[in-house]
């Protein structure tokens, strides 16, 4: 077993509980994003050989798709990416394109296909690549994965136009919630289209971040555990909407479907989802750094303040002059962009969730004990194209 510094729990306590693995994963991220990185660096001129002439294309069609929680990082990236990049960018999801490609694929767009994939082997995801080779005149492929033997790997070395980003073999995360395997597809996603050394001189500062929630959080969320919540809803705006669902999907998945999840932006909550709560329920905000955008944060948090119709609210903020809402205070990242939240925040979430199961008596690294769920999805049939 490799080393663990995870806060409460030695490693013979997180073996004989079976949650070893997903407290490693977790707590291994920030060493995994500057390993990324690193990784990232050392491939540079080959990365740029491969994006940069496509970028230069007014043309080009960009879909960031996996199934899944692969899927959710391109919920995330999406919207941040078209700005950055001014074009188009979207998330469709392999669970979607392999079941009507017609309707996504357009024959006559040059088209980028970023595929993420822990395993890279979901019956989904591997249909995606082969379906949009099959219904796109000019297609290429990035795929980003972190099992160097899965099928997409292999796919993206033989595609005519592929390139396949190998991330660190311990990103290949053993325990069945993807944890530092998402936040390092997401970092190395982000790098590759925001510009590989912009990043670079950020990773300490959101690596840093990161460790400091996983070391310091772990009592607040504890007590919030404690209280066994019926409900927990987690919003965000923009990049932190697809992460929100990221993070209810990591709850209901390490609690076996114990707790009733929900994830919308804050503006959305008020739309109908708000009769989802009652004082049985946990709401966890994700705050934007951006000052625009976090006076709707804010206000939906007044609100909820003033309905007291919720069990408790908790504000997750890289900022200060929040000390009026019960929160979670990120450190150092006071002035840092959106995107590189992600990272901090989704710890947040993840030790929740893993708190959760272990408060619920389930093995967090195989919390399904029936087996009807599985680390790589099993049952899909792909069915040839009429």
């Amino acid at each position: 077993m490799p080393d663990i510094s995870f806060p409460g729990r030695d490693t013979a306590w997180l073996e004989a509980h079976g949650a070893f693995w997903t407290a490693h994963e977790i707590a291994q991220q920030p060493e995994m994003l500057r390993r990324t990185q690193g990784l990232l660096t050392a491939q540079k001129a080959e990365i740029e050989a491969f994006v940069a002439p496509l970028l230069a294309r007014t043309d080009l069609r960009i879909i960031l798709t996996g199934a899944g929680t692969s899927a959710f990082i391109g919920d995330s990236l999406a919207p941040w990416l078209a700005a950055k990049l001014g074009r188009c960018v979207e998330s469709i999801a392999t669970t979607d394109l392999a079941c009507a490609p017609e309707l996504y694929f357009s024959a006559a767009t040059p088209t980028l296909l970023v595929s993420f994939g822990r395993s890279g082997n979901s019956p989904e995801s591997l249909a995606a690549v082969e379906l949009a080779d099959q219904c796109i005149g000019e297609v290429h492929h990035l795929v980003i994965t972190c099992n160097a033997e899965g099928a997409l790997a292999r796919y993206a070395e033989m595609a005519k136009h592929g390139y396949c980003l190998l991330l660190p073999e311990d990103t290949h995360d053993r325990s069945f919630a993807m944890t530092s395997s998402y936040s390092c597809m997401t970092y190395a996603a982000l790098a590759i289209f925001t510009g590989l050394d912009v990043l670079q001189g950020r990773v300490d500062a959101l690596a840093q971040a990161t460790a400091d929630v996983i070391a310091t959080q772990m009592p607040l969320l504890q007590r919030a555990v404690a209280e066994n919540y019926d409900r927990v809803v987690y919003l965000g705006s923009h990049v932190f909407k697809g992460m929100a669902r990221e993070s209810a999907l990591k709850l209901l998945e390490l609690t076996n479907g114990g707790i009733a999840t929900l994830f919308e932006s804050p503006l959305g909550f008020r739309h109908g989802p708000k009769t989802f709560l009652n004082d049985r329920t946990l709401v966890i905000v994700f705050v934007s750094n951006d000052r625009y955008t976090r006076r709707y944060d804010i206000d939906l948090l007044d609100e909820l303040r003033r309905d007291g119709e919720a069990g408790r609210v908790i504000a997750v903020t890289a900022q200060p002059g929040l000390e009026a809402y019960d929160h979670i205070r990120v450190q150092g990242l006071e002035e840092a962009e959106d995107s590189d939240l992600i990272f901090p925040y989704i710890a947040v979430a993840q030790i929740f969730a893993f708190e959760q199961s272990l408060r619920r008596e389930l093995t967090p690294d195989q919390p399904n004990v029936k087996g009807t769920v599985n680390r790589v999805v099993q049952g899909v049939r792909i069915h040839e194209r009429i």
